[in-house]
C-alpha cells in the first residue's frame, strides 16, 4: 500500500507542468551564479554525499555553472575500464532497475507493469524485431551518481531517433506506479552496430533533466520538437561514428536512466547483476555469447 505521502507525490507528477519546470530549472542550472552556484553545488555535494575526491578538480568553486559541475569528469582511473573483449562493460555508474528477457516484444518496467519495444523505440518494428527473444537492462542513475554514459562495448553508431514525450520522474516509486513511463517519457535511441550484431543504449529524459548531450550531436533536447526524428549514419568511411569500449557517448544534465537492448543470443548477464545492485560504470556487465561453429 502507498502512503498518503507517496500518493500525494504520484499525483502532483500528473498536474505539473514538467516541460516548463524542467525548463526553467535547466536555465538556472546554465546560469553562470558566481557565489550563489558555489553555494548550491556545496549544498548538493553534502545533500547526496558526493566523493568529490574522484573529480578530475574537486573544488565547487571551479565550475561556473551547476550544469559543469553535475556533468564533471572524473580522475582517469577512477572508472577502470574491463578489458576483456568478451566482456560488456556498465555503460554508467547507476542502480539495476530491471533486467532480463524480452518476451513478446514486452520489458518488465516494475512488477505489474510492462512495456513495448517498437513503442520505446520510436515505433520501428522491423528494428523491435532485431531484438525479439533478446534481453534488456533498465539503469536508473540518482542525482548522486556520475552522469557520464559510456560504450559497454566497441561499436558504430547506424541510427539516432529523438522521441518526444513527457518528463516524469523515474525514480523507483514513480517506476512502480506510473504505467508505461520509459515509453512516454521523452528518450533519445542510438542503434549501434558491433561484431556480435545491434544494440540499442537508450538515455531516457525526466522531470528537470536539463538536457540529453551525444558526443557527436551535442544537445539533442531541448528542444527537439513534438515529433519522432530520425538521424542515419555511414558504418563505414571518414563520417563513421565508432566507438571504443569505455568511451564516453552521451550525458545527463541531471539524472536519469540508461535503457540497454541485446538480441537473442549476443549477450548473457554477469552472475554478479542483480536487482537495486550498485553498478560502476567500466565493471563487468555482461560477457558475449560465443556463436556455434557449423559443422562441414
Amino acid at each position: 500500500m502507498l502512503s498518503k505521502s507517496d500518493k500525494f507525490k504520484i499525483q502532483l507528477q500528473h498536474i505539473l507542468p514538467k516541460h516548463a519546470l524542467t525548463r526553467l530549472v535547466g536555465k538556472f542550472a546554465a546560469w553562470q551564479g558566481g557565489k550563489v552556484t558555489t553555494a548550491v553545488i556545496n549544498w548538493f555535494i553534502r545533500q547526496y554525499k558526493i566523493d568529490m575526491d574522484e573529480a578530475a578538480n574537486s573544488d565547487p568553486a571551479f565550475y561556473p555553472t551547476f550544469n559543469q559541475f553535475f556533468v564533471r569528469e572524473l580522475k582517469k582511473g577512477a572508472r577502470p575500464i574491463n578489458d576483456d573483449a568478451n566482456v560488456l562493460c556498465y555503460p554508467a555508474d547507476a542502480c539495476v532497475s530491471q533486467f532480463g528477457p524480452i518476451t513478446d516484444g514486452q520489458l518488465i518496467q516494475a512488477k505489474g507493469h510492462t512495456f513495448d519495444v517498437c513503442e520505446l523505440i520510436g515505433g520501428s518494428q522491423p528494428v523491435a524485431d532485431l531484438f525479439l527473444g533478446g534481453n534488456f537492462a533498465t539503469l536508473y542513475l540518482s542525482p548522486s551518481d556520475y552522469h557520464r554514459v559510456h560504450m559497454p562495448c566497441d561499436a558504430t553508431l547506424s541510427q539516432m531517433i529523438y522521441v518526444p514525450g513527457d518528463l516524469y520522474s523515474v525514480n523507483p516509486l514513480t517506476a512502480e506506479n506510473v504505467p508505461n513511463l520509459f515509453a512516454s517519457n521523452e528518450r533519445v535511441v542510438c542503434l549501434f552496430e558491433t561484431e556480435h550484431g545491434p544494440m540499442i543504449q537508450i538515455l531516457v529524459g525526466a522531470t528537470i533533466v536539463g538536457s540529453i548531450d551525444t558526443t557527436w550531436s551535442g544537445t539533442v533536447t531541448p528542444p527537439a520538437g513534438n515529433m519522432v526524428r530520425r538521424w542515419n549514419y555511414p558504418l563505414e568511411g571518414d563520417d563513421a561514428v565508432r566507438f571504443k569500449k569505455g568511451e564516453e557517448m552521451g550525458r545527463f544534465k541531471l539524472g536519469s536512466t540508461v535503457i540497454n537492448l541485446f538480441p537473442a543470443g549476443m549477450m548473457a548477464f554477469d552472475n554478479a547483476v542483480e536487482l537495486n545492485a550498485t553498478t560502476r560504470m567500466g565493471a563487468a556487465y555482461g560477457q558475449f555469447v560465443a556463436k556455434a561453429t557449423p559443422q562441414e
